[in-house]
């Protein structure tokens, strides 16, 4: 007990620290950012954009899309391209080429080598100088760059709108023509744009060779390279993860380990009654389900326009489901459906541990559950109708899709959503609270059962902290701590506890040993997790010093995970302890595959992407895209699929249970990811990331790379990995569906459900 007592302050006094240089750095990139001027104007004095068009134009694009559309800075989506660095290089080609034109009267790419060289140099000079004026708050560009400016922001305004010439190129980037019909709007757009390159291309004032987003994007035009900070920090970051890891292995060879206890001859939840709260949790789980096939259906559909550009097999659907539209979809629902999974399990085990079932905590659990179908349907519903109906900004971030990554529902929805999670918080609290109240040995899991729940209710707030006209890089600040801290995070650490709580109830293993292993854990996972957060912000306009903490940090995430494989042979053990262990096979084999994917694809696939060198030539490429399935459906999903399997056990009748159909969907679900990874995105990317290394961003996202035949073959070569998926969900469709008609017809015939007809 003093030893758990110990492990719970430096819990603690991590967190608190944690969060206090992570706010420090949220004070210091707000400080920094870079400066959106008031007016943008010619060495004449005529204004080309003001400081409320580049602001406006940030609105415009992300109601046409958004992170959904191509990225900015290198984050969102990967058909079309990253649009600071196609703005970057074509201005720069449009500059010499009026240099070229007016001093030699010819295309720069008929100019001898000499030439070429010398209006190279004074391209670089010219977009790397920086002129804005903090006194004036004013950017002056020359005639000559102001030219250029003009003729890629006409090529915007026609992408955008409505220009028949660039329609092709449209079918490219998978957009749909008039994306932003009024006419403001698209004005704006291309302000912004600007402002967004020229802080990816201009010098941070004082320094040389270093731009407000660290040279990011790569663009030999202008001698945008990786800084000297990036590589050291890299280098540094993978010493100290070899150390991290020698030195976790050397304490795991040293610790003498208690063994799993014997396990009980039958089943200790063989009585387990469920109560009307339990029993009403079942139609969260169908939900859940029904979510992974439209989520997988729309990932189908948003992997083929990657091809077809406007059409699904010849079929003209961007019309009326755009791209736009099916990728945020398919993005959402994965949150959206493993969270609910886990929801449901919390007020599952509530009850089921503390053998109490407070007042109306049947209600309670209904109420919520209609609350949160409300919200996914309204927010789907309306982020359709905003898209496809051109609603505008002020539509798109209140009751649309904001066009943010992972967090795009409108703004409205997310206090629903947040006053639900409160809600759950306190449903949960409710009928834990006898547990916590009494001292037992489990007393500490089920404190950090609670304490985490409390954490994903709180920190949903945190997508409440951005405004329609916040600065670009503070919006990105404030979203990475909630799809990192709070989907990665704290739920991450909920479903540990969770599990070790459900096997020390299982007496599968010991309650004072699952209580000082859950804090030792959570104290490994934070004290890498919560300022690792920062590796997403490594170029998004922030101060250099965010490559070193987020590098030094992200490294220390791994560091758990190369342990993991213990941890996922011991559950195998468990699951062959004893005959009735068997009842709940495919719930420890998903929590296996947990063990698997975080080893593959939180591990190696993101450690991969988060060394600052490895990063600035890869971000917003496949290589991303890969990481992000493994890692959420391979570990978050499966995990959550895994927690909705031991909540049905207890749920369902005998009779019901269809192991015949659990077994095909387990592997194929796991064949079809791992197929799907590493036979088309692995590949995708390590091209996409030769095409960065050696030509530059904007060509890697370029429709010379993203519709070639090779990344058009590695697209088609997903098919076989997302038939084999999806076929296993159809199984998993399958088990739920005999669940409900079985298990309806059961227990009609045999009356309430009782612990021998789960067993």
């Amino acid at each position: 007990m003093h030893a758990t007592r110990k492990l719970w302050t430096w819990l603690a006094v991590i967190c608190v620290l944690s969060f206090t240089v992570l706010g420090w750095v949220g004070a210091e990139i707000y400080l920094t950012a870079p400066p959106i001027p008031k007016h943008i104007v010619t060495t004449d004095g005529q204004q080309l954009y003001s400081g409320e068009q580049v602001q406006r134009g940030q609105e415009a694009w992300l109601s046409a899309g958004g992170q959904q559309l191509g990225t900015v800075w290198g984050h969102g989506s990967y058909v079309a391209p990253d649009w600071s660095a196609d703005w970057l290089h074509r201005e720069s080609l449009a500059l010499r080429d009026i240099w070229a034109q007016r001093e030699y009267k010819v295309p720069f790419d008929q100019l001898n080598k000499a030439t070429q060289g010398a209006l190279n140099a004074r391209l670089q000079e010219e977009m790397r100088h920086n002129t804005y004026d903090k006194a004036t708050d004013t950017i002056t560009l020359s005639a000559d760059r102001a030219a250029a400016v003009r003729v890629v922001a006409d090529h915007y305004m026609g992408l955008f709108g409505t220009d028949p010439k660039l329609e092709a190129l449209r079918v490219q980037y998978a957009m749909n023509a008039n994306s932003l019909p009024d006419h403001d709007d698209l004005q704006a757009l291309p302000a912004f744009i600007f402002w967004s390159s020229w802080a990816a291309g201009t010098d941070r004032p004082g320094a040389t060779l270093l731009s407000y987003t660290s040279n990011w994007p790569s663009e030999p035009l202008i001698n945008n390279r990786p800084t000297a900070t990036a590589g050291i920090w890299s280098v540094a970051s993978i010493i100290l993860m070899i150390g991290a890891i020698a030195a976790m292995i050397m304490y795991h060879s040293a610790a003498k380990e208690e063994e799993d206890p014997v396990p009980p001859k039958n089943d200790p939840l063989f009585s387990l009654k469920a109560t009307p709260s339990m029993l009403a949790t079942k139609k969260y789980f169908f939900v859940v389900i029904g979510l992974i096939l439209a989520q997988v259906g729309m990932g189908a559909i948003t992997a083929h326009y990657a091809v077809e550009g406007h059409s699904f097999f010849g079929f003209p659907l961007a019309h009326i489901l755009p791209f736009t539209v099916s990728r945020t979809i398919h993005t959402q629902f994965a949150v959206l459906w493993i969270a609910t999974a886990w929801l449901a399990t919390g007020l599952y085990i509530a009850p089921a541990i503390s053998g109490h079932e407070p007042k109306f905590q049947k209600l309670g659990v209904n109420l919520l559950f209609y609350a949160l179908l409300f919200i996914v349907v309204g927010s789907t519903a309306m982020g359709w109708i905003g898209s496809v109906a051109h609603k505008g900004s002020a539509f798109s971030f209140w009751l649309g899709n904001q066009g943010l990554e992972f967090t795009s529902m409108g703004r409205v929805w997310q206090i629903l959503l947040f006053v639900g999670l409160l809600f759950w918080v306190t449903l949960l609290g409710r009928g834990l609270w006898p547990a916590l109240k009494k001292p037992s040995e489990s007393r500490g899991l089920i404190a950090m059962v609670f304490l985490s729940a409390l954490c994903i209710g709180g920190f949903y707030a945190t997508s409440l902290t951005w405004g329609r006209s916040t600065h670009y890089s503070m919006i990105e600040y404030w979203r990475w701590w909630l799809v990192h801290l709070w989907v990665e995070g704290f739920f991450e650490v909920f479903a540990t506890a969770v599990i070790a709580l459900l096997f020390t109830r299982l007496g599968l293993i010991r309650a004072a040993t699952a209580n000082s292993a859950i804090v030792l854990e959570t104290i490994v996972f934070l004290f890498g997790g919560i300022l690792g957060t920062l590796h997403h912000l490594y170029f998004t306009g922030t101060p250099t010093f965010v490559i070193a903490i987020g590098a030094m940090f992200s490294a220390l995430e791994v560091v758990p995970l190369s342990m993991i494989g213990i941890e996922a042979y011991r559950n195998y053990q468990r699951s062959k302890a004893a005959p009735w262990v068997q009842s709940y096979k495919w719930s420890i084999l998903c929590f296996i595959a947990v063990g698997f994917w975080n080893t593959v694809g939180a591990g190696l696939l993101g450690f991969s992407i988060n060394t600052p060198i490895a990063l600035y030539y890869m971000q917003g490429l496949n290589m991303t895209a890969a990481h992000g399935h493994a890692a959420l459906f391979g570990v978050y999903g499966m995990l959550g699929i895994g927690l909705m399997l031991f909540c049905l056990r207890g749920l369902v009748a005998r009779a019901a249970w269809a192991d015949s159909l659990l077994k095909p969907m387990f592997w194929l679900l796991n064949i079809g990811l791992a197929m799907m990874v590493f036979i088309s995105l692995v590949p995708a990317g390590i091209y996409q990331a030769w095409a960065s290394v050696t030509e530059g961003m904007w060509f890697a996202r370029s429709p010379e790379v993203i519709h070639s035949k090779v990344m058009e073959t590695l697209v088609w070569l997903r098919v076989p990995g997302d038939i084999v998926f999806a076929v296993g969900t159809l199984f998993l469709a399958l088990f739920a569906w005999r669940l409900m008609t079985g298990g309806s017809k059961a227990t009609a015939s045999q009356g309430v459900v009782t612990g021998a007809d789960r067993a």
